[in-house]
């Protein structure tokens, strides 16, 4: 959440950093364990999984350890868009420490293949 009541009037709007609960090497190992999970679930018409093709907009993590994941589809008619955050939701709830795990479906911004990494270009043979 932004809290933007402290800014002084004709000052620019920046918000508080966040500041968790959970200490900061188990936040990263939560979040380095949330991405290898993602990795680990495959868009089935393309051979790249989908952290690296740029399907996930945000991962939060609160305090109590639950975390929401936003993610998109390449194509809003995407075949599997009632499973794929499904898949989604049990890779990230084996992760070891995660609480509950909320699957968002959002589509804006729309998905392009400028989201996708260097990896997933490589793979795609996408230059």
């Amino acid at each position: 959440m932004n809290d933007l009541t402290n800014t002084q009037p004709g000052s620019a709007a920046e918000p508080p950093a966040a500041v968790s609960a959970i200490p900061q090497e188990e936040l990263d190992r939560l979040t380095d364990d949330i991405i290898g999970a993602l990795k680990s679930v495959y868009d089935p018409e393309i051979p790249v999984d989908i952290f690296e093709l740029g399907l996930i907009y945000r991962i939060d993590v609160d305090d109590d350890r639950n975390v929401t994941v936003d993610m998109t589809l390449t194509a809003p008619g995407c075949p599997v868009a009632g499973e794929m955050p499904i898949w989604v939701e049990n890779a990230v709830s084996a992760v070891n420490g995660v609480g509950t795990v909320k699957v968002e479906m959002v589509f804006d911004p729309p998905w392009d293949p400028s989201r996708m990494s260097d990896e997933a270009r490589v793979a795609l043979d996408f230059w």
